[in-house]
């Protein structure tokens, strides 16, 4: 397998270039030209790409314009033998400012390539596909089936990615990896609630305030219990090593009319983060509570409302995990020279919907040791080449072992 790693290894770099040169920002979402030419590149490599358009009234009921999910499927020997799973997503978080490359560039440079996209999660549209690429040169003694599941809406939340194909009947894998990184096995991650809050008052002259009411000051009510709630959380942490404590953040504010009006709505976006021993139904309950206590008491008049746009559980480790944990640190301490050991992580990832319909799944893929690491979401995000070839041959020898008769 090494060898025939070696001798895909140049396409596999231009492959990933590609990919990072064609933006697939989300938001907006706007996301099947870069599917369409994703399925181009793997029929000019020899596969077949089942292209699995979204409904466009569910792709808008979530936030995006256009959604294509890809499916690759390879059975070797007889196919009764176990489905993999390997998914990773195509869309990715605006690149914004601060970048020293050209975000969509695609450049490589000192052993690393740059680009929006290049370590969260595009990387492993190339990792997975040249992993199974060299399975097939040497297929004797396997029996299964390998599918890439190449979805679009991970910065959404996974709900017409991963979730649509499996709630559409398209795949029902007995395993499953998703993306992740190379020197750690991610079994649990938390979950999170996106909350918004709308604060509303009545407008009235700046000459008069007294006569309005004020939604800013019912909003700051509310912010100020908002952020007493997030300093208390540090004092919960998760049993599970790598997940550490809750975490909110107030991430998005607008409102307001005019310097001289008093405002009449002021909107917030909370972001919520779910720990494992957390149920997020009850963490949304005691939060919108908090909210509208702090807003009844700071302002006469004002009203608050809570609206969920999105509530993700926690990825827990299901039984099954140990065969795909076992599969792949054996091949990873060999190949990096380092334990591989399974732990958690502090963000979400849209791997929790196999778990959800209850297939066993882990998160492995190319990487350095931290989100940080490679400015993921970040300027000048990048992967190291290393890290890539590593990646792809850990995640083939996992995978012959898992299908080995």
């Amino acid at each position: 397998m090494k060898d025939a790693i070696e001798e895909n290894w140049a396409d596999q770099v231009k492959f990933l270039k590609e990919l990072v040169r064609i933006p697939s920002d989300n938001p907006p979402g706007d996301c099947a030209r870069h599917a369409e030419r994703t399925a181009t590149l793997l029929e000019g490599l020899g596969y077949e790409a089942e292209r699995h358009p979204v409904p466009a009234d569910l792709v808008e009921q979530h936030g995006m314009k256009s959604v294509e999910n890809l499916i690759v499927r390879k059975r070797f020997g007889s196919g009764n033998g176990p489905t993999i799973a390997l998914n990773a997503h195509g869309d990715v978080v605006p690149p914004g400012d601060g970048w020293t490359t050209a975000p969509y560039g695609g450049e490589e440079k000192d052993g690393a390539i740059y680009g929006r996209g290049v370590a969260v999660s595009k990387s492993d549209f190339a990792t997975y596909l040249f992993a199974l690429k060299a399975l097939e040169a040497d297929p004797a003694g396997l029996d299964g089936t390998i599918e890439l599941h190449l979805t679009y809406d991970e910065e959404a939340g996974g709900y017409v990615g991963p979730k649509w194909l499996l709630d559409q009947g398209l795949s029902k894998p007995d395993l499953a990896i998703s993306a992740g990184f190379s020197y750690a096995i991610t079994t649990a991650h938390n979950g999170c609630l996106h909350l918004e809050i709308t604060v509303r008052g009545r407008q009235a002259h700046a000459a008069m305030p007294e006569s309005g009411v004020d939604a800013l000051e019912a909003a700051n009510a509310v912010l100020t219990a908002l952020y007493a709630e997030r300093h208390a959380l540090g004092g919960t942490v998760s049993a599970t090593p790598g997940i550490g404590s809750p975490k909110l953040t107030v991430g998005l504010i607008s409102g307001g009319i005019n310097t001289n009006v008093v405002p009449d709505r002021v909107t917030m976006r909370v972001d919520r983060r779910i720990i494992l021993e957390e149920n997020g139904t009850d963490i949304e309950s005691r939060l919108i509570q908090l909210i509208e206590t702090a807003a009844a008491h700071a302002v006469t008049g004002a009203v608050v409302e809570c609206r969920r746009i999105m509530l993700a559980e926690p990825l827990r480790e299901l039984p099954g995990s140990d065969r795909l944990i076992e599969a792949l640190q054996a091949p990873a301490q060999a190949v990096l020279g380092v334990a591989v050991n399974p732990t958690g992580v502090p963000l979400y990832t849209d791997a929790r919907h196999y778990t959800a319909a209850g297939i066993p799944t882990v998160l492995y893929g190319a990487g350095p040791r931290s989100i940080l690491e490679a400015n993921a979401h970040g300027a000048d995000e990048h992967l190291q080449l290393s890290d890539l070839k590593a990646a792809t041959e850990i995640v083939a020898s996992a995978l012959r072992t898992l299908i080995c008769r």
